[in-house]
């Protein structure tokens, strides 16, 4: 979720459910070792639990990163061998590295021993010619072996010869069967389901064969979903009676940004999706996309946006999730 889930989207949806795990976006061992790791690090006390995800082949810088991760506090570290991108490939990371368990492994046990928090890794089922049902095994495996807490399986292939990452993320089959069968395999792995996942109360029903879920897309796409997750999910009262009432208490937060010099529509653009269906809700989106982007542009001008829309109820998102699945 590069360029997505910055600190600012983070934040909000840490409005929507108390409980979910949030990842931040991938960072290279080259960005957190040697960048403004005080920029790229950032992130609100409210966000946890929250994990810091990276990108990177080299067992040493990788555990260097994981203990630099620890000490700002992060709540785990997770090792991203998934993401297709051709600038990821040529930095040697990323889902290529699932032709490489092995070393997949190294760079896993290097961070175990780094730091004491969670360190979790993030794959596809295969890469372009691999069968899954051994590329996956073999992958599986090896992190198990070097201590990994937890494997993330988004259920397609990579396709790196001739798939886009925008396609990667759309044209592969979703396989949620070979991932089922994983966690069958290695019943002591935490296995978490990602990959197409719409909502949360779809979420659920992968719930009884798998150990988590993740939602990437969808979570930002239609924001308004996480409001059900710690009911649904958790049993727990959700943070906010509906996203109207969310997003209005994201105001204080955006108005301390615009005083330090952060643009409004670095933060609003993470909004747009929040209302789906609901009287209003095209004006908002409207008002958001234009007046936002204005140089000098207020907290006020989400206040202007948030009137245009009818406040619904957690019962309501219930009734869309089940329109939309």
């Amino acid at each position: 979720m590069m360029e997505w889930t910055d600190r600012h989207c983070r934040f909000f949806h840490r409005l929507l459910t108390r409980r979910a795990l949030l990842y931040t976006e991938m960072l290279t061992t080259g960005a957190v070792l040697h960048g403004d790791r005080a920029r790229l690090l950032r992130y609100d006390p409210s966000e946890h639990p929250l994990a810091l995800q990276l990108g990177g082949a080299e067992p040493q810088a990788l555990a260097g990163c994981a203990r630099i991760g620890a000490d700002a506090g992060f709540d785990e570290i997770n090792l991203n061998v998934g993401c297709p991108s051709d600038r990821v490939q040529e930095g040697r990371f990323g889902a290529c590295l699932m032709a490489e368990p092995a070393l997949v492994g190294e760079c896993v046990a290097a961070m175990k021993a780094a730091v004491a928090i969670p360190v979790t890794v993030k794959c596809r089922i295969g890469i372009d010619e691999q069968d899954p049902e051994q590329a996956l095994e073999e992958f599986a495996l090896a992190v198990e072996q070097a201590g990994a807490d937890a494997l993330i399986v988004h259920a397609r292939k990579a396709w790196l010869k001739g798939l886009s990452p925008k396609e990667n993320r759309e044209i592969p089959p979703l396989d949620y069967a070979r991932v089922y069968r994983l966690k069958a395999a290695h019943p002591r792995l935490p296995i978490v389901l990602n990959g197409g996942i719409g909502g949360v109360e779809e979420a659920l029903g992968h719930l009884v064969r798998v150990d988590g879920v993740m939602m990437g897309r969808a979570a930002y796409q239609e924001p308004w979903r996480l409001i059900a997750v710690d009911p649904l999910v958790f049993r727990d009262d959700p943070p906010f009676a509906s996203p109207k009432q969310a997003a209005t208490a994201v105001i204080p937060y955006i108005e301390g940004e615009l005083a330090r010099g952060t643009r409004l529509h670095a933060m609003t653009r993470h909004l747009h999706g929040l209302f789906r269906a609901v009287p209003g809700a095209r004006a908002y989106r409207r008002h958001l996309a234009s007046a936002a982007t204005v140089p000098h542009a207020g907290a006020e001008l989400l206040a202007a946006a948030l009137a245009l829309v009818a406040d619904g109820t957690l019962d309501r998102e219930r009734e869309l999730a089940h329109i939309a699945a």
